[in-house]
C-alpha cells in the first residue's frame, strides 16, 4: 500500500516540474502557456524566406548640343515661279537635294502662315526633306511645319555714317587631295578648302568645296565650287563636259554651256553674279 500511494505522488511532482518548465520556457520564447495552441506566425514564412527584389538604378539621359551644315533654299517672290525654276533644276540634276541637309530660308520675304505651308508640302510633294525653317514669325508655327530656326542673338542696329573697313583675311584654306576618279553616284563634300581631284569627275558624280576645284581629267559630273560662301573660288578641268557648274550658288547647266568650250581644258569663275567660262585653247 506504501508503494502504490508513492507513485501518485511521484508521478504528479513530475507534471508539476514539467508544467513550471514549460512556462519558464514559454516567458522565454514567447509563446503561450499551452501545449495545443501554435503561434499565429508559424504559418508566415519569415523575411529570410522570401526572395529578395533588386531595383536596377536609374541612368541619367545626356543632351548634346551638335551644330550641322546645311544648304539654305531662299524662296523669291512669286513662290509659284520659283518653284518651276526648282522643277527645272531637279529635271537636270534629279538627285541633287538626295540626301542633303536642307533648310528654308525666308528673311525679309513676306511670307505668312499660308504661303510657309504652302512652299513646305510643294517640297514634300518633290520628295525634298525640310531639316528646318528659318527667318519665319515664332508666331507661324505650326505642328504640320518643320521646326523654326534661328540664325543667333539678336543684335543692336545703330545708323551712323558708313566706315571703308578693311576686308578680314580669310583662313589658310586646308586643302584636300583625292588621288583617284569620282565615279558616278559618288560624292565628295570638302567644305574647308580647295578640292584636287588626279583624274575624271564621272557623269553622275559631284564635287562640293569650300574653295576652288581643279580637275586633272575630264569633269563630266556636277561640280560646285565655293559652296559656302566664296565667290572668289574657280573651277579648273582638263576636259569641260559636264552637267552643271556652281560658284557660290550660282549655276550653269550643260545647256548652258557654248559648244566651242567643250571637250576642251577650261577655266570658270564669278563676275558680276554670273558664271564665266574660259578654254585654255
Amino acid at each position: 500500500m506504501k508503494q502504490a500511494s508513492a507513485r501518485p505522488r511521484l508521478c504528479g511532482k513530475l507534471n508539476g516540474k514539467l508544467l513550471k518548465t514549460y512556462r519558464i520556457l514559454s516567458k522565454i520564447f514567447g509563446f503561450k502557456a499551452s501545449l495545443t495552441t501554435r503561434r499565429p506566425d508559424w504559418d508566415t514564412p519569415s523575411k529570410a524566406s522570401q526572395p529578395v527584389i533588386q531595383t536596377p538604378p536609374t541612368r541619367a539621359i545626356r543632351f548634346r548640343g551638335r551644330s550641322f551644315q546645311a544648304l539654305a533654299l531662299c524662296p523669291e517672290a512669286p513662290f509659284d515661279d520659283w518653284l518651276k525654276d526648282v522643277d527645272a533644276w531637279l529635271e537636270r540634276s534629279p538627285g541633287f537635294f538626295g540626301g542633303k541637309p536642307l533648310v528654308l530660308d525666308v528673311t525679309g520675304r513676306e511670307c505668312n502662315a499660308e504661303a510657309l505651308s504652302h512652299l513646305v508640302k510643294a517640297f514634300a510633294a518633290r520628295d525634298i526633306r525640310l531639316l528646318g525653317v528659318e527667318g519665319a514669325d515664332a508666331a507661324l508655327a505650326r505642328a504640320e511645319l518643320p521646326p523654326f530656326l534661328s540664325a543667333g542673338k539678336a543684335a543692336n542696329f545703330i545708323d551712323m555714317a558708313p566706315v571703308v573697313a578693311a576686308a578680314p583675311e580669310p583662313p589658310a584654306p586646308q586643302g584636300l587631295i583625292i588621288e583617284a576618279p569620282v565615279r558616278s553616284g559618288q560624292s565628295i563634300v570638302h567644305p574647308e578648302g580647295d578640292v584636287t581631284i588626279i583624274g575624271s569627275i564621272g557623269s553622275g558624280a559631284e564635287v562640293i568645296a569650300g574653295g576652288s576645284i581643279h580637275v586633272y581629267g575630264a569633269l563630266r559630273g556636277r561640280a560646285l565650287a565655293g559652296a559656302y560662301g566664296n565667290p572668289r573660288a574657280r573651277i579648273f578641268c582638263r576636259k569641260l563636259e559636264c552637267e552643271l557648274l556652281a560658284i557660290d550658288g550660282l549655276y550653269k547647266v550643260a545647256d548652258e554651256i557654248d559648244a566651242e568650250w567643250r571637250k576642251k581644258p577650261a577655266m570658270a569663275w564669278l563676275e558680276n553674279d554670273s558664271v564665266k567660262i574660259k578654254s585654255f585653247d
